[in-house]
């Protein structure tokens, strides 16, 4: 506990930085994680309704259902059944855009968590550097005391501790919350698909029906 006192008291302007880094990684935590719990939803109940009224072509109750859902899903069906609505032709191209606004949606903050993973480790480095400089100073002017040096070199260690403990929680989270962008961007691709499915149905139907009058 003394040493760790020391340290704060001598490395305070090193230490401070790491501090800030962990107040940042720990609000970027709270506010993703109740995100995307609150976005969170069984995709597999809302696709079966949306099949169902997809084949009744039923879009009115394919936007309800949207209004349902809720959350950043609901939100992208909400825009597929527009886009499924007024531009069946360029659906794919439509929709890719309106997933891409909620994924950036569902990406926000994570650069920092990335960014504190990367220096923070740097910072804690730089720190216990300065730390042993400052200790090989202090013992060449007075003399040579183990104690002494053992003592800088300790109190130089924990800002380096500090730094990779920021830093690896950092990455973890940061790892963990691509992971569920990349299930709601699953979730996304599902959804399209099942527009696609309707929109390419549609398309042979007027051409089948085109070939027949043709003939």
């Amino acid at each position: 506990m003394e040493l760790l006192i020391e340290s704060i008291k001598m490395d305070w302007p090193v230490l401070l930085p790491i501090l800030i880094c962990s107040i940042l990684v720990l609000g970027v935590v709270i506010n993703r994680w109740s995100f995307y719990k609150k976005n969170r939803r069984d995709i597999a109940v809302y696709m079966r309704e949306l099949n169902r009224e997809l084949q009744n072509n039923d879009l009115a109750a394919a936007q309800d259902t949207a209004l349902n859902c809720g959350g950043v899903i609901g939100e992208v069906i909400e825009e597929a059944v527009r886009i499924f609505t007024e531009q069946k032709k360029g659906f794919a191209s439509a929709f890719d855009i309106s997933a891409t606004l909620a994924t950036r949606k569902l990406e926000s903050n994570l650069t920092i968590l990335g960014t504190i993973g990367g220096v923070a480790p740097f910072l804690g480095l730089f720190g216990t550097v300065v730390r042993i400089l400052l200790t090989f100073n202090i013992l060449a002017d007075a003399g040579n005391q183990a104690s002494t040096v053992a003592s800088g070199i300790g109190s130089a260690l924990i800002a380096t501790a500090f730094g990779l403990g920021v830093a690896i929680v950092a990455v973890i989270f940061f790892n963990l919350f691509q992971s569920v962008v990349k299930r709601f961007e699953n979730d996304f691709y599902l959804i399209k698909l099942l527009f696609l499915n309707y929109v390419d149905a549609e398309g042979q139907s007027q051409r089948y029906t085109t070939s027949k009058v043709n003939l």
